[in-house]
C-alpha cells in the first residue's frame, strides 16, 4: 500500500486553482493554499489558476490546461503539483498520468500537515483514521502494476487464480480503520473519566476556539504563566498554520478565588476536511461541553470576518453554536486601521505582548460567575445531605467543623442561595 511521505522536507510545488465562481474570495484561497504548502514544508514555485463555469470531469481543469501545467512544471522543476479544489478519484487518477508527478489537492495537504504536526497519541491515530479514510477510495489507478497474483492454498485460494492487489490493499485499509476505531474509543473513554472528573468539580470550562494561527495558544500561555499553577506547562505556539492539534487543558487561578479550566483547541480553517472533523470530533467534543467559548480573532487579517463566519459554521456543526461566546479581536496593535465592533461581548488584545489580558479575565469570570454568588453557610450535623448537595453543586472556598455544624464558605449558584437561605450566615 503506497502512502505519501510526510516527512518534513522541502519540496518544490506548483500551485493549481479553478474560479467557477463560487468562491466569495479566489485568490485569498490561493493565498491561503500558499501558506498550507509553506507549512507543510513546501516551496511555492509557481502558481497556474483557470477561469471554468463548470469544472472539467477528467482532469477538473480544462486538457488545454494539463498541457501548460506539464510544461511550467518542467521549467520551474516542481516536483508536486497542489490544487486548492477537491478532486475526484478519478481526476487525480488522470491528472497522476498526464503530469507524471505527484497530484495533492487541499484535502491531501491539510492531511499531510496534521500527519507532521500530532505530537500525542490520540492526535497520531486520529490523522491516520482521516488519512486512510481519505485514501481508500483513491486506490485506483494509485499502481503501476494490478496485475492478478498467482493462486494460492488458504484463504486466498477460493479467488481462483488470485486477487488483485488493490482488493488486498482495500482490505488492509479497512482492517487497519477498524483497529483505528477500537484504539481510538480506548483513548476517548480515558478523555471522558477527565472530563467527568473536571465536571465534578463544578469549576466551569472555557474554550478557546477560532480560525488556525489566531493566536489561541498564545492567549493560553500568557494566560497559564500569569494565573496557572506552578505545574502547568505551556502549549507550542508559532506564527504557522496548524502549530498544534492536541487539545490542551489548563487551570486558571484567579486572584479573587474564580477558577476556570481553560481548553485550547485544533484551529479551524476554510475548506476544512470533513474527513477531519469527523476524525478529530471526540477531541473537538470538549468545546460541546464548555460553559463559555472564546473566539480568538485574529484582527488585523483583512479577511477576519470570513473566518468567524468559518468559525460559526463549523461550531454549528460540532453542535456547539448555542454555547455563549466572547470574542477576543487579538493582533490588534498590528496595522494602523480602525477596527469595527461586530460582537456585543468582545475584548481588543495583543496576547504576543500580553496586552489585554486582565480585561480578557475579567469579562470571562463576569460570564462564567454571572449566576453565581459567594455565601457562608452553618449546616447542622444532621443535613448531611445539604452538605453533600453544597459541596457537589458548588465551589467550596473553606469549610471549618465546629461545635454546632459544619461551616461552609461557598460560590454558588443564587438559586441554591435562595432555597438554603435559613442556613446563611
Amino acid at each position: 500500500m503506497e502512502e505519501r511521505d510526510t516527512r518534513q522536507e522541502t519540496e518544490r510545488a506548483l500551485l493549481v486553482g479553478v474560479d467557477t465562481g463560487e468562491e466569495e474570495d479566489f485568490d485569498y484561497s490561493m493565498e491561503e493554499l500558499g501558506s498550507l504548502a509553506l507549512a507543510c514544508g513546501m516551496q511555492v514555485v509557481g502558481l497556474i489558476t483557470q477561469r471554468l463555469c463548470t469544472p472539467n470531469k477528467a482532469f477538473y481543469v480544462g486538457p488545454g490546461k494539463v498541457e501548460e501545467i506539464r510544461e511550467y512544471a518542467g521549467q520551474c522543476e516542481a516536483q508536486t503539483v497542489v490544487f486548492d479544489n477537491a478532486l475526484a478519484p478519478s481526476q487525480l487518477r488522470n491528472l497522476q498520468q498526464e503530469l507524471h508527478m505527484p497530484i495533492l489537492d487541499r484535502t491531501a495537504l491539510i492531511l499531510d500537515i496534521f500527519a507532521l504536526r500530532a505530537r500525542t497519541r490520540e492526535a497520531k491515530l486520529q490523522v491516520e483514521m482521516a488519512r486512510l479514510q481519505y485514501l481508500l477510495p483513491r486506490l485506483v489507478g494509485m499502481h503501476d502494476a494490478l496485475g492478478r497474483q498467482g493462486g494460492a492454498s488458504g484463504a486466498l485460494s477460493n479467488k481462483g487464480t488470485g486477487e488483485k492487489k488493490l482488493e488486498l490493499d482495500r482490505r488492509k485499509i479497512e482492517h487497519r480503520i477498524s483497529e483505528l476505531r477500537r484504539e481510538l474509543a480506548e483513548v476517548e473513554q480515558g478523555r471522558n473519566i477527565q472530563r467527568k472528573r473536571r465536571m465534578g468539580s463544578r469549576i466551569p470550562q472555557v474554550a478557546l476556539v477560532g480560525y488556525t494561527n489566531a493566536g489561541k495558544s498564545t492567549i493560553m500561555n500568557r494566560l497559564v504563566e500569569r494565573y496557572g499553577q506552578a505545574s502547568e506547562k505551556t502549549v507550542t505556539e508559532k506564527d504557522m498554520l496548524f502549530a498544534t492539534l492536541d487539545t490542551s487543558v489548563r487551570t486558571i487561578e484567579t486572584e479573587d478565588n474564580k477558577p476556570f479550566f481553560l481548553v485550547d483547541t485544533v484551529g479551524f480553517i476554510h475548506k476544512l476536511p470533513h474527513g477531519l472533523v469527523k476524525a478529530f470530533r471526540s477531541t473537538l467534543e470538549e468545546v460541546r461541553y464548555a460553559d463559555l467559548l472564546v473566539q480568538v480573532v485574529d484582527v488585523s487579517d483583512s479577511h477576519y470576518r470570513q473566518h468567524m463566519e468559518v468559525t460559526r459554521q463549523t461550531l454549528e456543526e460540532l453542535d456547539a453554536g448555542h454555547i455563549p461566546m466572547i470574542v477576543a479581536y487579538n493582533k490588534s496593535d498590528l496595522g494602523d486601521r480602525e477596527y469595527p465592533r461586530l460582537a456585543q461581548e468582545h475584548v481588543y488584545m495583543a496576547a504576543a505582548a500580553g496586552e489585554g489580558m486582565e480585561e480578557l479575565i475579567a469579562l470571562i469570570k463576569e460570564k462564567v460567575y454571572a449566576g453565581h454568588v459567594d455565601c457562608r453557610l452553618l449546616l447542622p450535623y444532621d443535613q448531611g445531605a445539604v452538605a453533600s448537595y453544597f459541596m457537589e453543586h458548588s465551589m467550596v472556598h473553606a469549610q471549618e467543623y465546629r461545635e454546632d455544624g459544619l461551616f461552609l464558605e461557598v460560590s454558588c449558584h443564587r438559586q441554591d442561595a435562595d432555597k438554603y437561605r435559613e442556613y446563611m450566615l
